[in-house]
């Protein structure tokens, strides 16, 4: 068995790596790269290997930075099976088909600026694309071992990230080889907790926040509630930058778990994303996926999707209705890393105003909007026009869908006989303390993939 390194091999998106065993070609995950345009538009690079040589895809979850390419790796010839788990593949349609609306609306945006001898600006894939991959999904339940290949077998273990997020197990060639996804924190809402995986000759690990630990989620939590409390009091607005996909429904959590403490009652909530509006349907069709927490949650208090006060904005014209509210609402919107989506429309209407609050819930990648205004930008270009930024920035860690340095050493050292282990997922920064850490306590000698690398299992 030898595993290629293409992809999140010294950065956090673009996950992708090549399995070549028992004759056959597996790829796990096919993501898109996310960060500033330089970044992005190496999306449009060729695979490094011929698509149609594929044999299967396995996709860990349905984040975009692990699920982005597919549609070009299916229009470059790829036509193998998709195995995904089952909540993942519920979740896979809307979040291509939305990364597909964004696409061609940017590239008719830049052609209609287009100047005369310019190349026509294509999206990286469009909406029927999307169509060409949906027809290849194959769902899996978790804790499942199939066969997806002569010789090759798989597994999904809940990975606690996401909805639907998977730890997979590998076998083939006699070996076995495991790949973290992404995992979770232990304790997160709505989620339970990643799954012990205990054998593996090989281990692919997730680094995102491999040098720092998150602080208590509890207090995490409570100090949201002293930020809320602040910006009611300055008369201003809460804009949210959140992913649709876990980190909105996990805020709508707290919010009816406090309900009554955070005096939310008063305030107008607005999830501002179409996106998110569907994937609250799947997360109401999978709740035996919850944990034993958010099970009461949904029975004693006002169920987070349905709350008194929250509305969920599906057209254009709601979206532009709230910018002309100026204080007493929250509002939730994409993109997560304020890298495109209706956020940047809330931005310009208020980042220049010093009542507005701007909560940072989630990783920012380098080169996005979100880690420029994260590390203290004064003033910022959004839609071609630049603005100050007046607003105070706010980044609350402590809500992280991935586990921190704590956490990421206890999962792989709930392994036997501590295999091999190569850390994905991560800038060199977070890699490298958390193969230091790994090789003090363990004596492990820890690889970090980079692109094109290659490990023999």
């Amino acid at each position: 068995m030898q595993v290629h390194f293409h992809g999140a091999a010294g950065e956090v998106t673009g996950s992708m790596h090549l399995v070549e065993a028992a004759g056959k070609r597996v790829l796990l995950d096919c993501g898109m790269i996310q960060g500033g345009r330089a970044t992005e538009a190496r999306n449009f690079d060729p695979f490094p290997f011929d698509p149609a040589s594929i044999d299967a895809l396995v996709v860990s979850h349905a984040h975009i930075d692990h699920i982005g390419r597919l549609p070009r790796l299916v229009w470059q010839g790829f036509r193998g099976p998709v195995f995904v788990q089952r909540a993942g593949a519920d979740l896979m349609p809307i979040m291509l088909l939305d990364a597909a609306s964004l696409a061609e609306n940017d590239a008719d945006r830049e052609n209609r600026r287009r100047r005369g001898g310019e190349p026509e600006a294509m999206p990286l894939f469009t909406r029927d694309d999307v169509h060409d991959v949906l027809d290849l999904l194959e769902p899996l339940a978790y804790d499942a071992r199939t066969q997806i290949l002569p010789g090759v077998e798989i597994a999904f273990r809940d990975a606690g990230h996401i909805l639907g997020s998977s730890i997979v197990e590998l076998w083939a060639d006699g070996r076995k080889l495991v790949f973290s996804g992404d995992l979770g924190p232990k304790g997160t809402p709505i989620l339970r907790d990643p799954v012990q995986v205990r054998e593996a000759d090989l281990v692919l690990m997730e680094s995102t926040y491999g040098d720092r630990n998150h602080r208590d989620r509890l207090d995490t939590v409570h100090e949201f509630g002293e930020l809320l409390e602040q910006a009611w009091n300055d008369r201003g607005k809460v804009l949210i930058p959140a992913f649709a996909v876990g980190r909105s429904q996990e805020l709508l959590y707290w919010f009816a778990r406090y309900w009554d403490e955070w005096g939310l009652s008063r305030w107008r909530i607005f999830l501002d994303s179409p996106m998110a509006a569907k994937v609250v349907g799947v997360y109401d069709r999978h709740q035996q996926l919850f944990d034993a927490d958010a099970q009461r949650v949904w029975k004693d208090r006002p169920n987070p999707f349905t709350l008194p006060n929250l509305h969920i904005t599906a057209s254009t014209e709601e979206s532009i209705a709230i910018n002309r509210i100026e204080n007493g609402a929250i509002v939730i919107a994409g993109s997560g890393m304020a890298n495109g989506g209706r956020i940047l429309h809330h931005f310009r209407h208020n980042i220049d105003r010093r009542n507005s609050h701007v909560v940072f819930v989630g990783y920012q990648a380098e080169g996005t909007l979100g880690r420029r205004l994260v590390d203290g930008a004064k003033w910022v270009r959004i839609h071609g026009h630049d603005h100050r930024v007046n607003a105070r920035i706010h980044t609350i860690g402590g809500l992280s869908a991935h586990t921190d340095q704590r956490g990421l050493i206890e999962w792989y050292e709930g392994f036997e006989g501590r295999p091999p282990l190569v850390l994905v997922h991560g800038e060199d920064r977070a890699r490298e303390a958390l193969a230091g850490e790994l090789g003090e306590r363990d004596g492990l000698d820890v690889r970090l993939a980079r692109p094109g690398m290659v490990v023999e299992v």
